[in-house]
């Protein structure tokens, strides 16, 4: 029988409206949860801002939101067989629906399958709702139980987390190597602590943003970080009357200033600039000169891991790339990543809660005094929380980067908890 339930409906740029939705039971093989946490992220971001995502344009009312957790309210028929889920079931919500049937998806690398459709991307029509509702459906296959010790607030994270988790799999990143985090937002943090708590040797965060970076060192996941000069684009300066100041030579100068910056980042680590530059580079923002600076900023032989999805056609030093041998590898989502993610939290390994520094408070009040030793929890990401009902407020927030109170924005929940 159908019923109704609450959902943050995107009509188009900037119109958020929290309207009654029905919902039916669950079908064959599917659950209804109750959606308890939902992180928002930049793709929720610029949805709400612009009514699109890159070339992903709403054609109809959506539901945002992809980063959940919530609780078993009802089984479809087989649910509980196939999943040994059961009701009141505390759980983290993978969000993208593959055929299973496709090669990629055999060979398991479903994060890449043609017909994935994913909750609250609008590539796909019909939409596939996200989860800021308060009841939804979903395939019992993709809902991972929790252990009992993580809050549903560290589940919202699971998502945000297995991207981190896939970038350090293709990078193939291991214990002793030395990590830089390129952009140092909620994923580059998490990226931080991940490497930290994968064992590497060092670990190091830039940013043009002082705030995001004293962030990860108070909370002990970064060993060191640099704050990066913010640079201006001039590329929009030339005008019809000099057509010929050429993009080559715009290129050049744009690749000499990356260089000077390498430069300060190898400067700025003197421990990694012995050994011409670090093993992996995480680059989390997207930002054209910051994949350029990744590509230097990696030792001869190193990798890229490109998590930041920015421009699709960028200009970028791949000759330099090539002569040293640096991988640059893709990185789209996750696979099979949810289990080593739940997995990484529940031996302790890396730490939800406890220690460091919360989103909550002002730089240099680390809740722990040997945070630099012992890491925070991830749940110290969490720096502002919303009901449903003011999910626009959530955006509003969002967009800012801040609070009316002052506070810096780390990580947005839309929580019913």
């Amino acid at each position: 029988m159908a019923s109704s339930s609450l959902g943050a409906l995107l009509y188009g740029p900037q119109d958020l409206r929290v309207e009654e939705m029905v919902l039916g039971p669950p079908g064959a093989g599917e659950v209804q949860i109750e959606i308890k946490q939902t992180g928002l992220c930049g793709s929720d971001l610029h949805y709400y801002l612009h009514g699109r995502n890159g070339d992903f344009a709403l054609r109809a009312p959506m539901c945002l939101g992809h980063e959940s957790a919530g609780v078993v309210v009802a089984l479809g028929p087989g649910a509980a067989e196939a999943s040994g889920l059961r009701m009141g079931s505390r759980v983290a919500i993978e969000a993208g629906r593959y055929c299973a049937s496709c090669n990629r998806c055999r060979e398991g690398r479903y994060n890449l399958c043609p017909d994935m459709r994913f909750a609250s991307s609008a590539k796909t029509f019909p939409h596939l709702h996200g989860t800021l509702q308060q009841r939804m459906n979903w395939p019992a296959s993709l809902v991972h139980a929790l252990p009992p010790h993580l809050s549903l607030t560290t589940g919202a994270l699971i998502e945000p987390l297995s991207v981190v988790l896939q970038a350090l799999t293709r990078t193939s990143f291991g214990p002793g190597e030395s990590l830089l985090v390129v952009g140092a937002g909620a994923i580059g943090q998490l990226a931080c602590a991940a490497a930290r708590a994968s064992g590497a040797s060092f670990v190091g965060a830039v940013d043009i943003d002082a705030g995001r970076v004293a962030f990860a060192a108070d909370n002990g996941w970064a060993d060191d970080t640099l704050v990066l000069p913010l640079q201006r684009d001039n590329s929009s300066d030339s005008s019809e009357a000099e057509p010929l100041r050429s993009r080559a030579e715009e290129d050049r100068a744009a690749m000499e200033l990356v260089k000077q910056q390498a430069a300060a980042v190898q400067s700025a680590f003197p421990c990694i600039a012995s050994s011409g530059g670090f093993d992996v580079v995480l680059e989390c923002s997207g930002v054209p000169a910051c994949v350029a600076l990744s590509i230097y900023a990696a030792r001869s032989g190193g990798r890229v891991g490109l998590i930041g999805m920015g421009h699709p056609v960028q200009t970028l030093p791949v000759g330099a790339a090539a002569l040293r041998e640096v991988d640059l590898v893709g990185v789209f989502r996750y696979a099979g990543m949810y289990p080593k993610a739940i997995d990484l939290l529940a031996s302790g390994a890396l730490r939800a809660s406890g220690f460091g520094r919360q989103a909550t408070e002002p730089p240099g009040r680390a809740s722990h005094a040997s945070s630099s030793i012992t890491p925070g929890g991830i749940e110290n990401l969490f720096s502002h929380r919303f009901r449903l009902v003011d999910a626009r407020a959530a955006f509003e927030v969002l967009r800012a980067g801040r609070s009316e109170d002052g506070r810096g924005v780390v990580k947005v929940f839309v929580s019913e908890e």
